[in-house]
């Protein structure tokens, strides 16, 4: 399994030329030696205000993505952030090693995208105080699992 991961391995020019000649996504970058860096605006929604973004991967890294601006500790008023890697605070989008990403798998199909629907978690939850995005970080139970669970049986049913 091993194998076939870094046989399809997107490089990191690859990767930058698919965020450049995207027709979905806009922004602009810097590629050099073992790293791709990424700024763009991201505006989930049209009534979402638009936040400035910084994505880097290094070679053989995982994406690094953080809100550049407005400040999202400030938006929050004291409240922890949800969902988040933290020192530096950078956007939790997926649980590494279950094959959510990995390197063949395109920047601008899936973290960029991903970046969005985080942003518009965040929204909602800065109005209701309850982080609807779901995912767990690495080493939390899930307590919503026996939920699925019981979502999908229900939905077999139908």
């Amino acid at each position: 399994m091993a194998g076939s991961i870094a046989r399809n391995r997107l490089s990191l020019p690859q990767q930058y030329l698919f965020l450049q000649r995207s027709k979905t996504i806009s922004g602009e970058g810097v590629l050099g030696p073992g790293r791709l860096e990424w700024r763009f605006q991201a505006q989930p929604t049209p009534l979402s205000r638009s936040y400035q973004v910084t994505l880097v991967l290094q070679r053989d890294g995982t994406p690094d993505v953080r809100v550049v601006d407005p400040d999202l500790r400030l938006l929050a008023g004291g409240r922890d952030l949800p969902h988040i890697y933290h020192d530096p605070d950078r956007l939790c989008l997926f649980l590494p090693g279950t094959g959510q990403w990995d390197a063949s798998k395109r920047l601008d199909l899936t973290i960029i995208p991903w970046t969005h629907l985080w942003l518009i978690y965040f929204e909602e939850w800065l109005v209701s105080d309850d982080w609807k995005g779901g995912g767990k970080h690495p080493g939390e139970d899930d307590p919503d699992e026996g939920n699925r669970a019981l979502r999908r049986s229900l939905h077999r049913m139908r």
